[in-house]
């Protein structure tokens, strides 16, 4: 049987699963906060154009505002300084938008200290029971973070004027985007590094070392407890956005059920 075909075949008798792992876009959504002097993005907001009335009788729509690293999104190379002269989000290759995930769960560890980072032997760990992360796929790193994404305070955690949430040490980033074959890596939390992330050096390591690669970062993810360490098939949708640095986007992984 022809390759797509068997897959819709697969769909429809679920014997592939689509699981969604897109956090809703509303004006709830969580949103990153910079420190001033730094500028912030906009929240996500809608402005109703028409809704079957006078303004247009027989349709609905809206305008949408909201920046372009505002809930479940990519952050393409060109988002930070080390990768000014990479790839615009509408550049990012469509082979590098859906590959192979590899999923490490470090949650437990997570419930017993929010700004756990994640080092290189942790990394190994998980290869060593799994096997090498996959050519041209995904980590996703799941923390459980994603149970927290309903309320704005709790996601962000901010205490004693610090954002307390995981993220990945700096020698373990610059070990992914030079050493791991990974096209791009995914958290659970509002970006890709850790709150405290400015006190580490280089600052943003995650963004520094691997957006610097030519890799790609996405965030916000839900639903990685549904995952499979390996297996699944991530795809990832943002907008074309010429010249963007990032988008919002639609996420979801196809996994094989027994």
């Amino acid at each position: 049987m022809p390759v797509l075909a068997d897959l819709l075949s697969a769909l429809r008798s679920s014997r592939v699963e689509v699981v969604d792992l897109t956090a809703p876009l509303s004006a709830s959504t969580p949103v990153l906060q910079l420190p001033p002097p730094f500028a912030n993005t906009t929240g996500f907001r809608l402005e109703e154009i028409s809704r079957y009335d006078d303004r247009g009788p027989r349709w609905y729509w809206n305008d949408i505002h909201t920046g372009e690293h505002v809930g479940t999104h990519v952050d393409a190379p060109n988002h930070w300084l080390s990768g000014k002269d990479g790839h615009s989000v509408d550049q990012i290759p469509l082979r590098t938008l859906i590959g192979p995930a590899a999923v490490l769960d470090v949650s437990a560890r997570v419930a017993g200290d929010p700004d756990f980072l994640l080092g290189i032997d942790d990394v190994r760990e998980w290869e060593r029971e799994h096997g090498p992360l996959p050519e041209g796929g995904w980590l996703l790193y799941r923390t459980g973070w994603d149970a927290r994404s309903g309320d704005q305070d709790s996601f962000l955690n901010v205490s004693d004027g610090a954002s307390h949430t995981p993220g990945v040490s700096p020698e373990c980033a610059q070990w992914l985007a030079e050493e791991a074959p990974i096209a791009g890596f995914g958290v659970e939390t509002v970006g890709t590094d850790a709150g405290r992330a400015a006190e580490l050096e280089p600052i943003f390591p995650c963004h520094d070392r691997l957006l610097g690669a030519g890799k790609c970062g996405l965030t916000q993810l839900r639903n990685l407890a549904q995952l499979p360490p390996t297996g699944a098939l991530l795809v990832v949708s943002p907008l074309p956005i010429v010249g963007g640095s990032g988008s919002p986007a639609r996420v979801y992984a196809f996994v094989e059920r027994a």
